[in-house]
């Protein structure tokens, strides 16, 4: 079964959290000089992210593999780490199971 999360009529914070943390390491990450061998890989997946997190379709095995990925294309620039940091602790968030264990999908 897959695990998937939707928006209702409210907006998600968790939806909300991962958006701005995504929205934070993509301004950082643009304005980094580097040349980065996989930047457009993480851009990518941060796009990934950033639209899940727009519609609030938040799907819990895509969304920590893209962390994976932008974790692995991002990880070793030290000036990215608080931004990077920012976004797992987003995506672990969402991996949460919300209401309670009945209710659960």
């Amino acid at each position: 079964m897959e695990q998937r999360r939707r928006a209702g009529a409210g907006a998600d914070p968790k939806a909300n959290g991962l958006g701005a943390a995504v929205a934070r390491l993509r301004r950082e990450l643009a304005t980094h000089p580097a040349e980065l061998s996989d930047r457009a890989v993480a851009e990518d997946e941060l796009a990934v992210l950033a639209a899940m997190a727009r519609t609030g379709d938040v799907e819990q095995p895509r969304l920590h593999r893209c962390l994976l990925v932008v974790a692995g294309a991002l990880g070793s620039v030290s000036a990215l780490a608080p931004a990077l940091r920012e976004v797992r602790e987003a995506v672990d968030l969402c991996g949460r199971p919300t209401g309670p264990p009945w209710s659960r999908d």
